[in-house]
């Protein structure tokens, strides 16, 4: 252990003896997107620790469209992504990987280290949603997950946490447990008026607009509007176990030609906001128009594989009956998604209850008319909804538009017949606001009651509020939900070499990212996905933590030349006899600096100065045990 210790300080003496000129030199693509300021501090930060070694960083700044296509295409070295976040990780990101024109996985993953293939991992995703045994499932996907982590194709940065500011006048809010999950109908206000302002973050970050407020289908309607008017037949709360919302109860029965049925035993007494009652045959009506064909493909829902794998549906009384052609555990998981299978009321169908889904579909009028997977065109016609009608806890009343045409702000009133729990607010009153400045000073005016969600305010806006102003606003912030991750392309070179993916990720320092950048409002990460996520919370080794030592000797390796002074040799002699002469060894790397430097002194007054990285006390690693 003694030899060791000597050994490798020796070598560390001579890494940081050894010129710049040692280490492999590369140029890296990192592509960003355009107007992403925080995006872009902390790709310099990255680009500063990787320039220390060798490495240097060619920032290419894209607007949106240029950025997905080459993130799609590979057009890079290194990209930020994020996990999508509980109940979407781990499964549904995963299947992600293997889906063309979609994050930067798909490319990156045509250049794994054999023997892994992408087409072997495609299959080890497949065959674990398939997996009924739960503790087989479990060695299933941390064996998945310990690949891609060998892969060094994901560098793990930070874990976010949704942050949330309100006036102390309200009372009770808690996180919800996926990403615009606002649970507001659960707030109790203490004093003041039962009318509460918020600005919620969005999509776009600062919220923007409504959408078209239907349930079926994506941008540019919120999440957060969505789930506060629509809801599923589950909800996914903090355990990570599916529990009952529109359906009470259900049942799992395995069938004679290896798929599954469930079976939903339905909410009684439950009505639209519209006054029509919640039945079989409205969750029926849902189904029919989200799931009909090619809307469950690839093209459309098919992001997902719970419309791959949903057979059939039908009613047996009150009672809704789902047929799965395969058996696939994550079908409740997708069930809670906050989109496409929330219940819209059948009275809110462009033709009302008689809707037809080939005929009069409820997808939006952009998508018409459906393509195929052949590219060719379907019969069915996209017809949109006319009214925005759920049994959610909150009902839109009405949008106020400022002279330009942009929102001012969104009513939505206390749904009066809900059947479950709710706080005492009657109104809620969504603010657009253009800067988080703008948003910070409304706060402090009381203006504004309350902030929850990503992008509103800045890190430091936020930390500063819990800071200087905790008598007047309460700060809090929800578990880790997604993890920022750097995709490194190993389909391109020169990041194809595992080597050089391995040094990327020990060069960059995290801790001092996350401390500098995010004041606070995230965790340093070690994983793909949050260590809260179902099946997620495994021990990864190798750790690819901060060492830039380590860094350094993989990219600068020292070269020992047989020169007539001799360095060369005294180092190996040294190294040698270290077990018996270690001082010997220290003379030797001495001697070893002599003839790379201007002497002995000048070496000793470098390494005086030197301050050593794993002195400093580290971030708080997400799932690191021993901080707990």
């Amino acid at each position: 252990m003694a030899l060791r210790t000597v050994v490798l300080a020796c070598l560390s003496i001579v890494a940081s003896c050894g010129p710049p000129d040692d280490c492999k030199k590369h140029t890296l693509d990192f592509i960003l997107l355009s107007g992403d300021a925080l995006s872009a501090q902390i790709e310099d930060d990255v680009k500063s620790d990787l320039a220390k070694i060798g490495i240097m960083v060619n920032t290419r700044l894209l607007d949106k469209a240029d950025f997905n296509k080459a993130m799609q295409k590979g057009d890079f070295h290194l990209c930020f992504t994020e996990s999508w976040g509980p109940p979407y990780d781990p499964h549904a990101f995963a299947t992600g990987w293997f889906r063309p024109n979609n994050e930067a996985h798909y490319a990156s993953l045509d250049g794994l280290e054999a023997p892994m293939t992408k087409q072997a991992l495609n299959n080890m995703v497949t065959a674990v949603l398939k997996e009924q045994n739960q503790a087989k499932r479990q060695a299933q996907w941390t064996k998945i997950l310990q690949e891609m982590h060998n892969q060094a194709i994901s560098n793990p940065m930070w874990s976010r946490r949704i942050p949330a500011v309100m006036n102390r006048r309200l009372r009770n809010y808690r996180h919800g447990p996926q990403q615009f999950d606002y649970p507001m109908h659960k707030i109790e206000v203490s004093e003041g008026s039962k009318i509460v302002t918020v600005a919620p973050g969005a999509q776009t970050g600062l919220f923007k607009t409504t959408g078209p407020m239907d349930p079926h289908s994506y941008r540019p309607n919120e999440f957060f509007i969505s789930n506060w008017i629509y809801e599923g037949l589950v909800y996914y709360p903090d355990s990570g176990r599916p529990e009952p919302m529109l359906a009470t109860s259900w049942s799992i029965a395995d069938t004679p030609d290896g798929g599954q049925e469930y079976t939903f035993r339905l909410r009684q007494n439950v009505t639209f906001h519209d006054g029509t009652a919640f039945n079989c045959a409205a969750v029926k009506m849902n189904f029919d128009h989200v799931l009909q064909p090619p809307l469950n493909t690839l093209n459309y829902h098919g992001w997902y594989h719970l419309p791959k794998y949903t057979h059939s549906w039908r009613c047996v009384g009150e009672d809704f009956i789902v047929k799965l052609s395969e058996a696939y555990y994550p079908f409740l998981q997708e069930l809670s998604l906050i989109r496409p299978l929330r219940m819209l009321s059948p009275d809110s169908f462009k033709d009302g209850p008689t809707s037809d889904p080939v005929m009069n579909n409820s997808c939006p009028t952009k998508w018409n008319h459906p393509e195929n997977m052949d590219g060719t065109k379907s019969s069915v016609n996209c017809v949109g909804i006319r009214s925005s009608k759920g049994t959610g806890p909150w009902i839109f009343s009405r949008t106020t538009n400022r002279a330009d045409g942009s929102i001012s702000e969104v009513k939505f009133v206390r749904n009066q017949n809900y059947w479950g729990p709710m706080g005492n607010i009657e109104e809620l009153i969504v603010t657009n606001y253009k800067t988080s400045d703008l948003v910070k000073a409304a706060l402090l005016d009381k203006r504004l009651d309350m902030v929850v969600g990503g992008g509103v305010l800045t890190p430091a806006q936020v930390q500063e509020l819990a800071n200087q102003h905790s008598s007047v606003l309460e700060v809090t912030h929800g578990p880790p939900l997604m993890n920022t991750v750097i995709v490194i392309n190993a389909a391109r070179s020169p990041t194809d070499d595992l080597q050089l993916r391995k040094v990327i990720m020990h060069a960059t320092n995290k801790a001092a990212i996350v401390e500098k950048e995010l004041a606070g409002s995230s965790r340093v990460a070690d994983s793909l996905f949050s260590k809260d996520v179902p099946y997620c919370d495994v021990d990864l080794t190798p750790r690819y933590d901060y060492d830039f030592e380590k860094a350094k000797l993989m990219n600068c390796p020292i070269v020992l030349e047989d020169k007539e002074e001799g360095p060369a040799l005294g180092l190996i002699l040294g190294i040698s006899l270290g077990v018996g002469i270690p001082l010997l060894v220290v003379m030797a790397v001495a001697a070893f600096c002599v003839g790379k430097r201007k002497g002995y002194a000048e070496l000793n007054e470098k390494l005086s100065q030197k301050q050593p990285a794993e002195t400093d006390v580290p971030a708080q690693v997400v799932g690191d045990r021993s901080n707990a």
